[in-house]
């Protein structure tokens, strides 16, 4: 059986692979914190019939050898956190993390997760919760005599009542992870730390290590998913996967040519 046939199918494989996470990041064009995503590959063994170095028939050693690969692979999926265009909206508690870092919330389960979506809402008991109902860590509580709520940039929350009297409720921790791309997506705007990422690194925004970083109130972070770029790589992945399907295709052919010669 030609090598051409399986080499060709684990190829037409990785780029129907690469055209899933394509298809994903276009479907989360418009959703609040996404973070685009792209496949990565990378080539299966290689089968070695003659090794560079070798020696030849008349006592010399080859200068090269002879080598054919069989295939590719999908190696990994990377996610870029790059930040994404800021949005400005309405929502006092609509928050944008404007550098590195991720707020973070409480799942029911008691473990913590990390988010950029920033799009808060209040519960019926008052607390800063996500579109979910996961609390914002730390949680935080607005009185029901609310008449304002002011976040600064360095992610304190204050609120101001109807006689002007201002409260300071607590601070908004921000995290940050060596690895970042090493954390696992959960689904619902959410990620994981996992081994590969480490632990979280906790502080404040505009001290220390987040120097950089500031929470924008009355902002969101849109996601950083291009279209253009999607698509260009959507024209290069159904050209790659056609060209797979070509040599799948030539190889059959051969074959059949084969059978009818020998039979």
């Amino acid at each position: 059986m030609l090598r051409a046939l399986y080499t060709a199918a684990t190829g037409a494989t990785t780029q129907q692979f690469h055209m899933d996470v394509i298809a994903n990041n276009v479907a989360n064009v418009n959703t609040v914190g996404y973070k685009k995503s792209r496949g990565e590959f990378q080539d299966l063994i290689n089968q070695t019939l003659s090794s560079a170095g070798s020696l030849g028939t008349q006592g010399t050693r080859d200068p090269i050898g002879v080598q054919v690969g069989l295939g590719a692979k999908v190696s990994a999926t990377q996610r870029d956190f790059i930040t994404g265009p800021i949005m400005q909206t309405a929502n006092p508690l609509d928050l944008a993390v404007q550098g590195e870092g991720f707020f973070q919330v409480q799942l029911d389960s008691g473990e913590t997760a990390y988010t950029r979506d920033g799009s808060f809402k209040r519960d019926a008991n008052g607390a800063i919760v996500t579109s979910d109902g996961y609390p914002l860590i730390p949680n935080l509580t607005i009185p029901q005599d609310t008449a304002e709520i002011l976040i600064n940039p360095a992610g304190t929350v204050s609120v101001k009542n109807g006689q002007g009297d201002i409260q300071e409720l607590g601070q908004i921790q921000i995290a940050r992870f060596a690895n970042t791309a090493g954390m696992e997506a959960m689904g619902k705007n959410l990620y994981l730390r996992t081994p590969a990422s480490g632990d979280p690194i906790v502080g404040t925004a505009g001290q220390g290590e987040f120097g950089r970083t500031t929470v924008g109130q009355g902002f969101l972070e849109n996601s950083n998913v291009q279209i253009v770029e999607e698509l260009i790589n959507l024209i290069t992945a159904q050209r790659a996967f056609e060209a797979n399907s070509n040599v799948m295709k030539a190889g059959d052919q051969m074959l059949t040519t084969v059978n009818r010669i020998v039979g």
